[in-house]
């Protein structure tokens, strides 16, 4: 099965998960870049799940990791991104999104 990604924008149109891309460097980059055309491809095998968060494990450096959920069968809504050091913020704020996009969605019908 086949995902289409889509990035998360926040009111002010801010996409939490570009903004953390854009400070990678560069290899760091490429490594993240090659995970999600994995996850577009379907492939979620380095995931883990909790509280309705996938997050991608990338076995890379610092431990890189996307955060990302699903949004009906098809799409996978990317939520930000981070490391293994600021793991738990970097979940509890993933989740937080989340919520606050299944609100805003649901306010909008």
């Amino acid at each position: 099965m086949t995902f289409q990604i889509k990035e998360l924008l926040l009111d002010d149109g801010m996409s939490p998960f570009g903004q953390w891309f854009e400070s990678l460097e560069g290899v760091a980059a490429a490594k993240v870049q090659v995970a999600v055309a994995r996850m577009e491809q379907g492939n979620l095998s380095n995931v883990v799940w909790f509280r309705s968060i996938g997050e991608f494990r990338i076995d890379w450096g610092p431990g890189l990791r996307i955060y990302f959920a699903k949004d009906g069968t098809r799409i996978l809504l990317l939520l930000g991104g981070g490391s293994k050091k600021r793991q738990q913020k970097d979940i509890d704020l993933a989740v937080e999104r989340w919520d606050d996009y299944k609100r805003r969605k649901a306010a909008k019908g």
